[in-house]
């Protein structure tokens, strides 16, 4: 588009042209670039610092007929708006929000290794839910997950881990993070169901499958980039995390289970069907129902089955 004039004249402009047309000196440290660039005057090649003067009716035509190119322009520029509006119809908003999304992680290797370089590259924060029911590790796989933990915190990394409350009544897994709360990490156990997640840096989450969940490889995974994706779930890890016990905390070190919930397992212990449980205890069927509940989320059990089998590993002996 053609350049507009640099209008309007100042003042000073007006009275340094009269000035240039009558044979003077130009006022002193007056800025002539407007005039120039209008040409209205031109430097005087044979005399230092004087101006020559120029018809201004010509320069007014000039500037008439450049001002009138510029409106078509303008107006051609207008009638385009609506072929340029006509292109939101293929534009997602949500893209500019949200980033580009996530991705499915296959198996197992592939979660871990995506973990391991997002962890390595850390810079403020990583937390993390895990569900799952306390087993015995092979000491190298601890000791690889110690030392991951060791070089966050110190890195400067903030690290804020949950898991069930459970862990508090496995050895192993008791050493490992009392080892880890030395170092600097927080953790914290939580007696109610939550997801499993891994934020870091509040960029990054990780998740489970839950979009295919019959898929045979529940190891499979999503490593979720989307901003309000992440932030929904940081704000439901510091939910979780209001209502968690700290592991230092002595009170809730005192016992995993009620011992309403601990009398409902001996009887399933000794034979007896969830069904005939509470007739048996003078419990309703809905209470029985919802301590079982409570008591697998308690000790991260997904089945009836696993925490049963988690109460014969406490009772043993």
């Amino acid at each position: 588009m053609g350049t507009l004039p640099d209008l309007p004249l100042s003042k000073d402009d007006l009275e340094t042209y009269r000035a240039v047309a009558a044979g003077g000196a130009p006022s002193a440290g007056h800025d002539m670039d407007r005039l120039l660039g209008l040409r209205l005057i031109t430097a005087d090649p044979y005399k230092p610092d004087r101006y020559i003067a120029h018809d201004p009716r010509a320069v007014a035509r000039r500037v008439l007929t450049d001002t009138q190119a510029a409106i078509g322009q303008a107006l051609q520029c207008m009638t385009e708006l609506p072929a340029i509006e006509g292109l939101a119809s293929a534009f997602d908003p949500t893209r500019w929000y949200g980033g580009p999304g996530s991705e499915l992680l296959q198996t197992r290797d592939a979660m871990n290794a995506r973990i391991g370089e997002t962890v390595r590259s850390a810079s403020s924060e990583m937390v993390s839910a895990q569900p799952g029911a306390p087993v015995d590790r092979d000491p190298a796989v601890q000791r690889l997950g110690m030392d991951r933990v060791l070089d966050m915190v110190g890195r400067g990394v903030a690290v804020r881990s949950l898991y069930p409350a459970a862990v508090r009544e496995h050895a192993q897994t008791r050493a490992h993070l009392d080892a880890i709360t030395a170092a600097g990490a927080e953790v914290a156990t939580l007696h109610d169901p939550f997801p499993r997640m891994i934020l870091i840096d509040r960029t990054h989450l990780f998740i489970d499958n839950h979009v295919q969940p019959d898929e045979r490889d529940r190891d499979a995974g999503w490593h979720v980039f989307d901003r309000a994706g992440v932030a929904w779930a940081h704000l439901i890890h510091q939910q979780l995390w209001a209502r968690a016990d700290r592991w230092n905390d002595k009170q809730a070190s005192e016992g995993v289970l009620t011992e309403r919930q601990k009398m409902i397992l001996r009887t399933l212990d000794e034979g007896e069907s969830q069904q005939h449980v509470g007739i048996r205890l003078s419990l309703s069927e809905r209470t029985v129902t919802k301590d079982i509940a409570a008591a697998r989320a308690a000790v991260g059990a997904r089945t009836v089955y696993q925490l049963m089998a988690w109460w014969g590993r406490q009772t043993a002996g």
